[in-house]
C-alpha cells in the first residue's frame, strides 16, 4: 500500500519541488478546479471550528471562544465565497479595445496564475489572516505553501494535522515548526510571497525575497491615528474608540493607537473612555472574556512602554477593577490604560503598542494633527470621527495611510469590494475580493496583428528618406498636440 506523504513527511525543498512540478503539469487550472479548492478550504475551517477556537484559547491563555469564532472562523468565509462566485469571470482574458480588433490589431490581457505562493501568517488572527490570502491564491490558480505563526503553536498543530484530509501536499501544504525558522521559509524561491506581521520582520522578509526576485505583498502595522472632529458626537466617538482599542486585547494591526480630540472636549473624552472600559470589564484577572497578551515577551514590552512614559512625565489613568492588582505577569493581563501628556522622547510615541493602551492629545487646529501624523511613518489606518466635511477632505488630502475609516472600527473589512493594504511603513500591495485575485495573478499582455506591413521594418536600419519623413511627421504631430494642451 502506497501512503501519500503529508507536509510533515517532507522537507521545505521537497514540498516546493512537488508543488512546482504539479503547477507545471496543470498551469491553467479550470474554474471548476479552483472553485473546488476554495470549497475544500472552507470545509477545513468550518469542519474543525471547535478544535481551532479551542487551540486559539490555549495559545493565548485567555481568549473568548465567541471572539475567535466570529473574527477568525466565520469572518474568513465571505471572502472565500466572493472568490468562488467570481473566479470564472475574473480568469477570462480581457480585451482593451474592440475598435483595434476590428482593424486587425488584437490586444488581450491574460490573467495567469503565478505558480507557487508562500503565505506567512501572524499570531493575532492566526486563521483569518492566513485563510483569506490562501483562498485568493487558490482562486488565482496557484499552489500554496502556508506558514502560520510559530507563536500560535496549538492553532498551527490543528491546521497541520487536519489539512491533509482536504488537500494533497501538491495543492496546499501547512508548514510547521519541524520545517525550521521563518527565514528558512521566506528564502525559498516562490513565485509570490505574502507576509502579514510587523514592519521590522517585514523588512527581513522583503530582503530574503529580494535574493530570488520574488514579488512580495507585505501587510504590516503601525501607529494608527484617530482624529475626532468638532462635528462628532463626543460620547459616541469616545465609546467607539474605547471599544476599538480593546478588540483582541488591542492586538490588532487596525486598532487605534493615539487620538486627537478638540482641546475643549479632551477631559470629557477621557472620562467617557475610562467609563466605557470600566463598564465593559468589571473583572479582568479571572475573566475568560478578557483577552490576554499573547506571550511574556509582548507583555513585558507593553508594560515597559507604559512605565517609560510615566517616568518621563506622562499622566496614566487605567480601568483596573477595584481590588485587582494589574498588570499581572502570571495571566499576562494589563488593564485598559489611557495616557496623556505623551512627548516625543517617550518610547510609546514611536513604538506601536499592540496592547490595551490609548494615547490622547488635544488640538486646536486640524493642521496640528496633520503635522503630527506626517512627522511619523505612514499608518495602516487613519480613523475619522465626525461629518464627512471639508476638514475631513483636508485631512485625507494631506496625509498618507493605507486606508481611511470613518466613525467605526475596521469598517473597510465589511465587504470584499474595497482593497485592504498598507503604504510605506505599513506595507505594500493589497488583497480582498478581486484585489486579492489580482495580487496572485500575472497580468500577461498578448498583442497580435494581421497587417501586411511589419512594424519592425520601420524602426530598424536602414533609415531611408521615407522613414525619416514619417518620423518627422509623427514627431510634429506629438508637438502639435502638446501645444494644444492635449
Amino acid at each position: 500500500m502506497v501512503t501519500t506523504p503529508t507536509a510533515r513527511d517532507l522537507t521545505l525543498a521537497q514540498i516546493l519541488e512537488r508543488q512546482q512540478q504539479a503547477f507545471l503539469a496543470d498551469p491553467q487550472p479550470s474554474a471548476k478546479v479552483r472553485r473546488d479548492r476554495i470549497l475544500r478550504l472552507k470545509r477545513l475551517v468550518l469542519d474543525n471550528a471547535a478544535e481551532l477556537t479551542e487551540a486559539m484559547r490555549e495559545d493565548y491563555g485567555s481568549r473568548p471562544e465567541t471572539f475567535s469564532l466570529l473574527t477568525d472562523v466565520a469572518s474568513s468565509i465571505p471572502d472565500l465565497d466572493t472568490q468562488r462566485a467570481n473566479v470564472k469571470k475574473w480568469m477570462k482574458p480581457t480585451r482593451p479595445s474592440r475598435l483595434l480588433d476590428a482593424v486587425g490589431f488584437t490586444q488581450q490581457v491574460r490573467h495567469d496564475p503565478k505558480g507557487v505562493v508562500g503565505i506567512v501568517g501572524p499570531w493575532n488572527f492566526p486563521l483569518y489572516l492566513t485563510i483569506v490570502p490562501a483562498g485568493s491564491a487558490l482562486g488565482a490558480g496557484n499552489r500554496v505553501m502556508l506558514r502560520p505563526s510559530s507563536v500560535t503553536a496549538h492553532t498551527t498543530e490543528v491546521l497541520a494535522r487536519r489539512a491533509p484530509d482536504y488537500f494533497s501536499v501538491d495543492e496546499l501544504a501547512i508548514i510547521g515548526p519541524e520545517h525550521g525558522r521563518g527565514a528558512d521559509f521566506s528564502r525559498l524561491p516562490f513565485d509570490h510571497l505574502f507576509f502579514t506581521g510587523s514592519p521590522e520582520v517585514g523588512k527581513s522578509v522583503a530582503a530574503d525575497a529580494a535574493a530570488n526576485l520574488t514579488p512580495v505583498t507585505l501587510e504590516l502595522g503601525g501607529k494608527n491615528p484617530v482624529v475626532v472632529d468638532s462635528s462628532a458626537d463626543i460620547e459616541r466617538a469616545a465609546r467607539s474608540i474605547a471599544s476599538s482599542r480593546m478588540v483582541n486585547g488591542g492586538q490588532v494591526c487596525m486598532c487605534p493607537d493615539y487620538v486627537f480630540v478638540p482641546q475643549d472636549q479632551m477631559d470629557r473624552f477621557c472620562e467617557i473612555v475610562l467609563d466605557q472600559w470600566r463598564t465593559a470589564n468589571p473583572a479582568i484577572a479571572g475573566n475568560p472574556e478578557y483577552t490576554a497578551v499573547i506571550n511574556t515577551k509582548n507583555y513585558e514590552r507593553i508594560v515597559g512602554l507604559i512605565d517609560d512614559a510615566v517616568a518621563k512625565g506622562a499622566e496614566k489613568r487605567d480601568a483596573a477593577p477595584a481590588g485587582e492588582r494589574l498588570p499581572d505577569a502570571v495571566t499576562r493581563k494589563i488593564a485598559p490604560t489611557l495616557l496623556t501628556g505623551v512627548t516625543s522622547d517617550m518610547e510609546i510615541d514611536s513604538d506601536e503598542v499592540f496592547g490595551p493602551v490609548l494615547t490622547v492629545f488635544g488640538y486646536r487646529s486640524i493642521d496640528e494633527a496633520i503635522r503630527y501624523i506626517n512627522d511619523r511613518p505612514s499608518p495602516l489606518v487613519l480613523y475619522w470621527y465626525g461629518d464627512k466635511n471639508d476638514r475631513f477632505e483636508h485631512l485625507a488630502d494631506r496625509t498618507r495611510s493605507g486606508n481611511i475609516y470613518g466613525n467605526d472600527f475596521g469598517i473597510g473589512m465589511v465587504s470584499s469590494a474595497v482593497p485592504f493594504g498598507g503604504v510605506g511603513n505599513s506595507g505594500m500591495g493589497g488583497y480582498h475580493g478581486h484585489y486579492g485575485f489580482r495580487t496572485f495573478t500575472h497580468e500577461r499582455a498578448v498583442a497580435v496583428h494581421s497587417f501586411d506591413t511589419n512594424v519592425s521594418e520601420f524602426v530598424a536600419p536602414p533609415y531611408t528618406k521615407g522613414k525619416k519623413r514619417m518620423a518627422s511627421l509623427y514627431f510634429g504631430a506629438m508637438k502639435a498636440r502638446t501645444r494644444l494642451g492635449l
